[in-house]
């Protein structure tokens, strides 16, 4: 049994305290661990539940036998028993050590002897805590919680060794330090720089997991800014910091890159708008142009959208994520035509285009305004709200989500009396054309506006 340190219990889940007996019963050690127990000294929820045990799997999957609602065994092979109890999740895992081959994506994992090597393997020492079960006492070796009172990331050995165990943790320090606010040890920093190229051998798709964390964390530009100034975003981002080299007079910002941080944080913590307010200035430096009138970056939202398509691609994103990314980055500029007066048409393609990613779109732009002159501010913020009441009002004469030409394909072959092909794709596209810009036509109206298109084209009506 493991020494445990002095101090006051925590407020443990009953749940937790119940598995622990469990585990006594049948001579096995049990402990809570990680960011379960970081949490409960935080006063955060703790929802999932993590725990270390002397035990093995087969060992551990005989004690769950009976009390457990669920077990799963995806997490086996690493020494890890999943389980879900009265709807909260548990992940049992056997003492360990995770040791990646100087060459190997996957880690070799060998089981540890006790609590101890346990929690000292363990990736910063905010994580490397853990409490008894059942009794309740804080194990705390590497000063846990000290460093997180005074908001610090550390590791628990030398970051060299903690670094190499598993190199995704220079990622993950960015994420702690987006969503818990805590600043890294300079060893820390010294550290990833030393052993960024280490990241090479990391699944893609692990990477993935802590951006997306680090993405929707409470202070996002905390942890790019880490990524980006330890050159780690060099290795898998490689656009975020070239952005720190493009001066951008139209937002007043030092550099690209500062908007672009502002722009993440102005943005709602929704995975899809927030990577596209990372990436949607990425085109700038490949569109960058000094001329007499200043700096312009011309379509650097059509370069910028492609070069995100290839991005994220790389990154292992779903398609469905990386198709709304790149259609909020080719659409972000749009909006910036409408001072110059748009038509109810217009309104209308704007809804069209932007299609269910209408209200991301309108958050995207009003997030894109970070600049330092109030009045320009407000004067875009009346402009915003302009156009989403003009949204509004037309919604409520018509359908906007359902803009469609008045006729299908079959009517327009059988009234034109042609064939499927591209005849009939034209027909209805002229159809849209005139549905956009005067709004609802009835379908006799509709057959009216073909005959005469199909008349100028030398077709029999």
């Amino acid at each position: 049994m493991a020494d445990h340190a002095s101090g006051a219990a925590l407020d443990v889940p009953d749940l937790a305290i119940e598995l622990g007996a469990l585990f006594a019963d049948a001579g096995h050690e049990l402990y809570l661990v990680g960011g379960s127990v970081r949490d409960l000294l935080l006063g955060r929820d703790v929802s999932d539940l993590d725990f270390a045990t002397s035990a093995h799997p087969a060992e551990t999957t005989k004690v769950l036998h009976g009390w457990a609602d669920r077990r799963y065994f995806v997490g086996v092979r690493f020494g890890t028993v999943g389980a879900l109890k009265e709807g909260t999740r548990l992940e049992i895992t056997t003492f360990r050590q995770e040791v990646y081959a100087e060459q190997d994506r996957k880690p070799a994992v060998t089981f540890g002897r006790d609590i101890e090597t346990d929690l000292g393997r363990r990736d910063f020492t905010i994580n490397a805590m853990a409490v008894w079960l059942p009794g309740g006492e804080l194990i705390d070796p590497h000063g846990g919680a000290k460093a997180l009172g005074a908001r610090v990331l550390d590791t628990p050995t030398d970051p060299a060794i903690a670094f190499s165990d598993d190199p995704l943790r220079m990622i993950r320090a960015a994420r702690f330090v987006a969503q818990l606010d805590v600043v890294p040890a300079e060893r820390v920093i010294e550290g990833i720089r030393a052993m960024r190229d280490r990241l090479d051998i990391v699944a893609v798709e692990r990477m993935q997991a802590e951006i997306d964390k680090l993405l929707v964390a409470e202070h996002p530009a905390k942890g790019l800014s880490l990524l980006v100034d330890t050159g780690l975003a060099d290795v898998f981002l490689p656009e975020l910091p070239a952005l720190r080299l493009e001066q951008d007079p139209v937002h007043q910002h030092k550099d690209v890159l500062r908007h672009t941080y502002a722009v993440v944080e102005r943005c709602e913590p929704d995975l899809v708008l927030r990577l596209a307010g990372l990436l949607h200035d990425i085109g700038k430096p490949k569109t960058r142009q000094v001329t007499p009138e200043g700096v312009s970056f011309h379509h650097h939202e059509i370069v910028g959208a492609r070069m995100a398509r290839e991005r994220l691609t790389s990154l292992r994103y779903p398609n469905a994520i990386v198709d709304d990314v790149c259609t909020l980055i080719e659409l972000h500029l749009r909006f910036h035509g409408y001072g110059e007066g748009w038509t109810d048409a217009a309104v209308r393609r704007y809804v069209r285009d932007a299609g269910p990613l209408l209200d991301r779109l309108n958050q995207l732009t009003r997030a894109d305004v970070t600049t330092r002159n109030a009045d320009r501010a407000r004067r875009f913020a009346a402009l915003q709200d302009e156009l989403e009441e003009r949204i509004a009002a037309l919604a409520e004469q018509e359908n906007l989500e359902a803009i469609r030409p008045s006729l299908d394909g079959r009517q327009v072959m059988e009234r034109l009396g042609v064939p499927p092909g591209p005849v009939v794709g034209e027909a209805l596209a002229y159809l849209l054309d005139v549905r956009m810009e005067r709004g609802p036509i009835s379908e006799d109206e509709a057959f009216v506006l073909l005959d005469a298109w199909g008349k100028e084209r030398g077709l029999a009506g």
